[in-house]
């Protein structure tokens, strides 16, 4: 999974804009994102079809209000530069919902 530090708009654009793209809001200091660090090669290798970013939150504060990520982790996918869906909230999630979200939006 790729690390951006400081996500711009239009590094949003480039890396979306075709196949699918999943990206984690997460930050380091996070607890709740540190728990799913463990389970995240799975999940990628599990959804080998989708690329794979983890964005920090506190660099990319600009593009996640825009996006109106509120809490960490957060996941938003797209497929060829549209938003599919989202699992946005301030909960500690787990490998099922995360891989239960993935599979929601075939």
């Amino acid at each position: 999974m790729e690390k951006i530090k400081e996500l711009s708009e239009d590094k949003l654009q480039e890396i979306t804009k075709s196949g699918r793209t999943v990206l984690e809001f997460s930050a380091e200091w996070c607890p709740d994102c540190r728990f799913l660090d463990p389970f995240l090669p799975e999940i990628e290798k599990d959804f080998s079809d989708a690329k794979f970013y983890q964005i920090d939150r506190d660099g990319s504060v600009d593009v996640a209000k825009k996006l109106m990520i509120m809490g960490i982790p957060s996941f938003v996918a797209y497929q060829d530069g549209k938003e599919i869906g989202r699992l946005v909230n301030k909960d500690r999630k787990t490998k099922d919902e995360v891989e239960n979200f993935l599979r929601s939006l075939d």
